[in-house]
């Protein structure tokens, strides 16, 4: 054959085998469940999943959901989906069994996220936490007193410093919490060295080693989740899919078992490709670039010879 086609021919093989080659990888599928949480709307695995405002902040890797913010990433333990609240446990808060100095814990501001309902206790704080202020206004709660003499029977308070039933006048029930400009619960400027955040008593409000602890955050949808991605959801899950986008314009996707994608639900949706392979009882798809890339190669040492 004339030497003058192959580069005409390398060009083919490469138009060819290129796409083939990519589609032997296919990204991995978003999933109902990370760990033992279940994952529904709208938050997601990765990306692509769930919704679009979320996935910036929530990911699942090594089986654990995780909220990412700009002081770092919390453990998610628990999700209410009916009252939209979830629940972190930075690895850096304090509990009855273990005590320690925290860094700040914070929010970011464009995110989906707030404070819920915690009780946090500031623990090892400069006495007396009674004038402990923030522009002006008190910070600590006079009427839970008692919850800082109940937590400092725990003797991991000596780990913040403090010595065994430390006076209650370095702890500080900051109740109800808030963050400061930056977005944090900021313990340096507050002078204290630690905290704890209670999510519930779990019916033993006097025996804070069975206190629940970790710091409830509310989230917001948002009005375009709420009146037109939340209906689509719901019909989506119900179909036995999962609810997430398609990027770059971020449009509803119902991502189906099958491994096709629809713009509504997985009734009736089916992968033509993999019904073809279980007939076989092989995977075609693999096979059959394997024999094309076999061709092609075998085609360009022919001419070249």
């Amino acid at each position: 054959m004339d030497s003058q086609l192959l580069p005409f021919i390398i060009f083919l093989i490469a138009v060819t085998v290129t796409p083939l080659l990519s589609s032997a990888a296919p990204a991995i599928p978003c999933q109902s469940n990370c760990g033992s949480l279940q994952i529904k709307y709208p938050f997601g695995t990765g990306y692509g999943c769930g919704s679009p405002r979320f996935e910036p902040y929530i990911t699942c890797k090594s089986n654990q959901l995780l909220l990412t913010t700009h002081t770092g990433s919390y453990l998610i333990t628990a999700i209410s989906y009916k009252d939209t609240t979830l629940t972190i446990t930075p690895s850096a808060m304090s509990t009855c069994n273990s005590m320690q100095q925290s860094p700040n814990l914070g929010l970011d501001w464009a995110s989906p996220f707030q404070l819920g309902p915690s009780i946090f206790l500031l623990l090892s704080c400069t006495p007396p936490t009674s004038s402990l202020t923030i522009k002006g206004s008190p910070v600590c709660d006079p009427s839970s007193t008692h919850l800082c003499a109940t937590i400092y029977t725990c003797p991991a308070v000596v780990n913040l410093g403090l010595p065994l039933f430390p006076p209650t006048n370095t702890c500080c029930v900051y109740s109800p919490a808030n963050f400061n400009s930056k977005g944090e619960l900021d313990l340096r400027e507050m002078k204290c060295k630690g905290y704890a955040s209670i999510a519930s008593f779990q019916d033993f409000p006097t025996d804070p080693s069975k206190w629940m602890y970790g710091v409830t955050l509310k989230y917001t949808n948002g009005g375009f989740d709420d009146y037109y991605m939340s209906n689509k959801c719901n019909t989506c899950e119900d179909s036995g899919g999962i609810c997430g986008y398609s990027p770059p314009t971020n449009s509803f996707l119902c991502i189906c078992n099958s491994g096709f994608n629809a713009t509504t639900d997985c009734y009736n949706n089916y992968n033509p490709v993999q019904d073809y392979e279980d007939l076989l009882g092989t995977s075609t798809s693999l096979s059959t670039q394997k024999i094309m890339l076999g061709l092609w190669v075998g085609l360009l040492f022919y001419i070249a010879a």
